[in-house]
């Protein structure tokens, strides 16, 4: 096979690769079906932001382990100062300050924390001794990293990201060894301070969102109509769909946002539970390539960087899924590589771009003989 298909191409994971592109292209069939049967405006986006991004990512997969190292504190809090300024001089969307324009560029920062936390936390860790991990020195720096962009985020207000920032967080931290007691008091504050934030913190439409996910039945045309249409959608589909750009709950505008947080239920309801389980399957095996990627690397920064993005990428997954099912609060997290919207596809592929740099450098070092640390 080497000796017909040049090795560049050959030596790419294309276990991983084929999946996204399948996923990719059933999206802008999906997106194709939300927009009535139409190219635009959706679906052509869609895949140009794909194209765009991918080439991003390839050019991310080439970067040395050492420029990585050097960007991870200076891009981490040249995106802070971007948060910073949505507070200053954010443009407003949907009842929520969360972007920059720059002429026609607009940009969400909080999306780009989701990778620059885990970078941020994978260099810490990395140049931590490992006697300190299960000292303060190990939490308090890390805490203040992951505090400051969170509350920031929860000022826009934005919650879902604030938790997709925290998740990411966490897992490196959990991967970075820190003690399992640690984790285990802060899930008993959490639950305690459940009760605390949804009374005081939250605000009145977030609120409606947690009543509404634990009884959506009880205001169906109010606070419970998307998870209701959503639901719906999901449910007559039944096991092979109603057939390509034939859903009539999006077409009749009864399912809301459906080329975006409610993409699954378009395609769930034209493809039925065949389409859900495709789409589940190139999902696993995306994710389980990354894992792959993490549990191989023999070096600390590599391990832990790896094994972060990945859980961004699982988070978005999980929590949108479980979402339009009703199995979770409406949080405006998109499905990524199905989804319309260009923040979401450019985090995940910078994902996929950090794993892809993560996969060369260990195929490099173990090709040269390098020993890892």
């Amino acid at each position: 096979m080497n000796s017909v298909v040049p090795a560049p191409i050959a030596r790419q994971p294309w276990g991983m690769l084929i999946p996204l592109f399948l996923l990719v292209i059933f999206g802008a069939a999906v997106l194709y079906s939300a927009a009535g049967g139409n190219f635009q405006p959706f679906a052509s986006s869609h895949l140009l932001r794909f194209a765009v991004t991918f080439v991003m990512a390839m050019v991310m997969a080439v970067f040395p382990r050492d420029l990585v190292k050097f960007v991870a504190y200076p891009g981490y809090g040249i995106v802070l100062v971007m948060l910073l300024g949505v507070e200053l001089m954010g443009a407003m969307g949907g009842g929520s300050q969360r972007w920059l324009e720059v002429g026609p560029i607009r940009i969400q920062p909080s999306e780009l924390m989701k990778p620059a936390i885990v970078l941020a936390l994978a260099r810490f860790y990395d140049t931590l001794p490992v006697g300190m991990v299960g000292t303060w020195r190990s939490l308090i720096p890390a805490g203040g990293l992951v505090i400051l962009p969170m509350g920031l985020v929860l000022m826009q207000p934005d919650l879902g990201t604030a938790l997709a920032i925290g998740f990411g967080a966490a897992v490196v931290m959990f991967l970075a060894g820190l003690p399992m007691r640690w984790f285990v008091g802060a899930g008993v504050l959490g639950v305690i301070a459940v009760p605390l934030a949804y009374f005081f913190a939250l605000k009145d439409y977030q609120q409606k969102r947690v009543t509404t996910f634990l009884d959506p039945e009880s205001d169906p045309l109010g606070t419970g109509y998307h998870i209701t249409q959503s639901k719906i959608a999901i449910g007559s589909g039944g096991l092979t769909g109603k057939g390509f750009n034939e859903g009539s709950q999006s077409h009749l505008n009864y399912l809301p946002e459906p080329h975006t947080d409610f993409v699954f239920a378009t395609m769930a309801e034209e493809w039925g539970l065949l389409g859900g389980l495709f789409v589940l399957a190139m999902f696993g095996f995306i994710l389980g390539w990354g894992l792959k990627v993490a549990r191989q690397s023999q070096v600390r920064f590599d391990r832990l960087l790896a094994g972060g993005m990945v859980a961004t990428m699982f988070f978005y997954i999980a929590i949108n899924l479980m979402m339009v099912m009703g199995l979770a609060p409406v949080v405006g997290i998109p499905l990524p590589f199905m989804s319309h919207g260009g923040s979401s596809m450019m985090t995940n592929m910078i994902c996929l771009g950090t794993l892809l740099m993560v996969h060369r450098w260990r195929r490099d070092s173990g090709s040269t003989g390098l020993l890892a640390r």
